[in-house]
């Protein structure tokens, strides 16, 4: 069943769907520019009795119930279809029967689940416009594993940054499984054929170098959010490797900290002649001990601000905080947590 949602709700949905496809559809051409509608303003004006005598009159139960996504339905007796599911069919159909008549919309695409809605909405262009219209539907999108690729699935990824970071977003696409990535490098990017054919090879000769998921996640990234967020994302995406800081922003410092542990400490701790270093990897949790500390130290281990450390005299100041509140110790080369001074 869908949610049933305020018309507050509503509106600001519409209003950050077209901040979305503003990235990637032009509204402001003088030439067909692009449209993004909301059927309430032909819908809510229809009374019950109207839409019955104009639009369900066109339909037999036979051919709604024939219809594969409402058969699925009703066969599952534990689930079933509610009559608001059941009618959801005829309210598509009068969508694309008013784009028709009102904007000549010729076309509508979906995914091939959405073929019984499209196809009922041909058939009320004709009977009431004597007109053809046309639907394309492709096949969902699936996983390796077989799930499906979608926002209700767990793990999806969102196109506002508020819902998924830029730098989440990036890294949803480097990790693509190994047998998806050309799939989707061929489904979502605009890189020439030429292009993906060698990615495909590379990615063949040598998975481990991930070349073809870096050109996923570089292509996908520049597209919804740009270059300059892509290159932050990359630089936040070093940083987890051993990268410096240098020119990294508090924003995208802020989704690192999102990836790693994080423990507070008080202010004061630093303030004046600072922490000791050794000290200050215990209390992070990196080391069990002082002892411990100093033995990663004098290994090369202890990095602070991804900086090699190698004097256990060293304390730890206020002057070192980044963006005057964290910092990023790493033990190793993958053991991370960031202390934030409060």
């Amino acid at each position: 069943e869908r949610n049933l949602l305020t018309r507050k709700t509503l509106q600001q949905n519409i209003a950050a769907v077209k901040a979305q496809l503003a990235k990637l559809l032009d509204f402001e051409t003088t030439a067909n520019p692009a449209q993004l509608l909301d059927n309430a303003d032909w819908t809510a004006g229809v009374s019950y009795l109207d839409f019955l005598r104009d639009v369900g009159k066109h339909f037999t139960v036979n051919s709604m119930v024939a219809k594969e996504s409402v058969r699925a339905r009703m066969q599952d007796r534990e689930v079933g279809i509610s009559y608001t599911e059941f009618s959801y069919m005829l309210l598509q159909a009068f969508d694309f029967y008013h784009l028709k008549e009102t904007h000549d919309c010729e076309l509508q695409i979906g995914g091939s689940d959405q073929w019984g809605n499209i196809t009922a909405g041909i058939e009320l262009s004709r009977r009431k416009l004597n007109t053809t219209v046309y639907g394309l539907t492709l096949p969902l999108i699936t996983n390796a594993d077989g799930t499906k690729f979608g926002k209700t699935e767990a793990g999806a990824v969102w196109l506002d940054p508020a819902r998924t970071s830029v730098y989440k977003f990036y890294q949803f696409w480097i990790r693509t499984d190994d047998r998806d990535v050309a799939r989707y490098l061929k489904y979502f990017t605009f890189l020439p054929q030429e292009r993906i054919t060698e990615l495909e090879a590379s990615h063949t000769e040598n998975p481990s170098g991930r070349e073809a998921h870096t050109a996923l996640a570089v292509a996908m990234t520049d597209l919804i959010h740009g270059e300059a967020a892509t290159q932050e994302a990359q630089q936040a995406s070093r940083i987890l490797f051993g990268g410096g800081l240098d020119g990294i922003g508090e924003s995208t410092f802020n989704e690192i900290a999102g990836e790693v542990p994080t423990v507070e400490i008080k202010r004061t701790q630093i303030e004046g002649d600072g922490l000791p270093i050794l000290e200050l990897f215990v209390t992070s949790g990196l080391c069990q001990s002082n002892g411990q500390a100093r033995k990663d130290l004098q290994g090369g281990g202890i990095n602070l601000n991804n900086e090699r450390q190698s004097d256990a005299q060293t304390r730890v100041t206020a002057e070192q905080l980044l963006f005057g509140k964290h910092l990023l110790l790493r033990k190793g080369k993958r053991n991370y947590t960031v202390i934030t001074a409060k």
